[in-house]
């Protein structure tokens, strides 16, 4: 994902005196106008080096702000629909095996359609992809709102909500580093993320108020008017594209060729198997957190709050933490080191007893998670080719929800038979594992002396 870093005019006698590592000999050596543009490039270079563009710069981009407004107002329809959703299938099926049946259904179209949503993605309008996925879900949640009273039903449109999902996610994905330069992918990012963050925490309240005094029809058919929404707002978005020439018969080994663009690109392999890792890890670790809360820290309701709330508090500060007191974002100690802070907070949960200490590694975890992201999200984008985005992103998509599930079963089966201090060791492990993979992938030939990834 790319970003945007302001043109300066050149003007020859401030630029060659401001610019580092210039001479007037210099000057003097070359012809006037090639000098200037020498000078004018290098400064450019230079600041790019050293300078990475804040919310402000970012937000002043017209398209940057469409696709932000759209995703945000998405979110804002995500939080009401998960909130009914998992509050409506327990009401159902009274089991926490039908919520987890919610979290298969969501998951299976992800592992059967990315190989085919990567190759259209690069093939085709990536707003033309957005818009007919939000419109699909849009009917989609105005069949959740009227007819929500069989289980069946409730699953059906909740694996085809997935489906729009599919194809919207690597779509979004693609876009963002075609509106920003790629010094500026880091803050993009963080304006999505603190959005989509500070949304789960004002309305999951909201939304689950909603539907004890309301009814889950209402929640639904918020979720509906957020697609509308955002489907508008994306159909002014301009996204500058270049379509690879792909036979429109060989969908499939078009998909191969994002998964080999992986494995051949040193740095794509090690954000790869770090997806994997972190997959395996959080997937159980997040899903059997209540169990943490109940059987080891011997607390409930009120308790579990708590410790869902420090990790919010966390995940929102994380981005902004990011852009104010970290000048480089882009070294790779920022992009794989938060899954080491996150398997150490793993091991001090299954460790820790008392539940201040674990509610205070909670909202270091959540640090953890949100930076984590930004910085991941950032690099992968960046270093992946145009052509092949939505090939590539299509495939992290399918490492995560494979690795989820995954982890998922096994998590579970851990926690029966030997307690949920196993499931956090070794999650804590695997994600001391992702960092440790993901920091001795780097080359010299890739990064400089300080760690930094050279575009």
């Amino acid at each position: 994902m790319a970003v945007l870093i302001s043109e300066r005019h050149a003007h020859s006698g401030p630029v060659a005196h401001h610019a580092p590592g210039l001479n007037s000999t210099m000057l003097l050596a070359r012809p006037c106008a090639p000098a200037v543009r020498w000078v004018a490039h290098t400064w450019r270079v230079e600041a790019e080096r050293v300078t990475n563009p804040g919310l402000r710069a970012v937000f002043a981009q017209s398209d940057y702000r469409r696709l932000w407004a759209a995703r945000t107002i998405s979110q804002w329809g995500d939080t009401f629909n998960f909130v009914a959703l998992a509050l409506l299938i327990f009401d159902l099926t009274g089991s926490g095996l039908g919520v987890s049946g919610v979290i298969v259904a969501e998951t299976v179209p992800v592992l059967l359609l990315a190989p085919v949503a990567g190759p259209l993605v690069d093939r085709i309008s990536k707003v033309r992809v957005m818009v007919t996925s939000d419109a699909f879900r849009l009917v989609l949640a105005v069949v959740l709102a009227v007819w929500h009273d069989a289980p069946a039903g409730v699953y059906a449109v909740a694996f085809a909500m997935s489906v729009g999902g599919v194809f919207f996610n690597p779509a979004a994905s693609s876009a963002l580093p075609a509106l920003v330069s790629k010094s500026a992918l880091v803050a993009a990012n963080s304006g999505i993320w603190t959005a989509a963050v500070l949304s789960q925490i004002v309305l999951a309240p909201v939304a689950g108020l909603l539907v004890v005094t309301v009814g889950y029809g209402p929640a639904f058919a918020i979720n509906a008017v957020s697609y509308a929404l955002s489907a508008l707002v994306l159909r002014g978005l301009r996204v500058p594209e270049v379509r690879p020439r792909l036979q429109r018969t060989r969908l499939w080994a078009d998909a191969r060729e994002g998964a080999t663009v992986i494995v051949r690109r040193r740095l794509l392999r090690a954000l790869a198997v770090g997806q994997l890792l972190a997959a395996l890890s959080a997937g159980a670790t997040s899903a059997l957190l209540v169990v943490l809360a109940e059987e080891h820290l011997g607390v409930t309701g009120r308790g579990y709050g708590l410790l869902i709330g420090a990790i919010g508090i966390g995940a929102a500060l994380g981005p902004l933490a990011l852009l104010r007191f970290i000048r480089d974002p882009t070294r790779l100690i920022f992009v794989f080191g938060p899954f080491g802070l996150r398997g150490l907070i793993d091991l001090i949960l299954a460790t820790v007893t008392a539940l201040p200490l674990a509610a205070a590694s909670l909202v270091v975890y959540g640090l953890g998670t949100s930076t984590g992201a930004v910085t991941f999200n950032s690099m992968l984008q960046a270093e992946t080719p145009e052509h092949v985005r939505g090939r590539v992103f299509a495939s992290m998509d399918v490492l995560w929800q494979a690795g989820r599930l995954i982890s998922l079963g096994i998590g579970g089966v851990l926690a029966d038979v030997y307690g949920i201090q196993s499931v956090y060791y070794l999650g804590g492990a695997l994600l001391l594992a992702a960092a440790t993979a993901g920091l001795l992938a780097a080359r010299p030939s890739e990064t400089g002396r300080s760690g930094r990834l050279i575009s």
